[in-house]
């Protein structure tokens, strides 16, 4: 094996570790507001998409970081850099859109306390 077949190779289980985090992540809140209707007697919807942004969030980034390796040390040219860089903008958007559903407030602004 070469240097760049093995890189290809940790990017391809980096980007699988993401899917199976945003996977297990899914079934997990589910799970738990699925748990809180039964018991509680109502679960927040809140409570539910903020979690759900959290794991989408924390999967987004691991997936950020496959397709940067990916991109850096396995095929590295002009086309797949410039691919990478709309991926990352995507993705960046999407981030920033998840963080102010979760938190109220931009990244940059003082989060709102309830």
């Amino acid at each position: 094996m070469d240097f760049e077949s093995v890189f290809a190779d940790v990017a391809r289980v980096i980007e699988g570790i993401g899917v199976v985090i945003m996977a297990i992540g899914l079934a997990v809140v589910l799970i738990r507001y699925a748990y809180d209707v039964l018991r509680k007697g109502g679960g927040s919807y809140e409570q539910l998409r903020v979690n759900l942004g959290r794991v989408i969030l924390l999967g987004l980034e691991i997936l950020i970081v496959g397709d940067i390796i990916r991109t850096i040390i396995v095929d590295t040219s002009l086309e797949t850099v410039l691919i990478l860089a709309l991926i990352v903008a995507i993705r960046t958007v999407l981030s920033f859109a998840l963080e102010v559903e979760i938190s109220g407030a931009w990244p940059w602004q003082q989060r709102r306390t309830e």
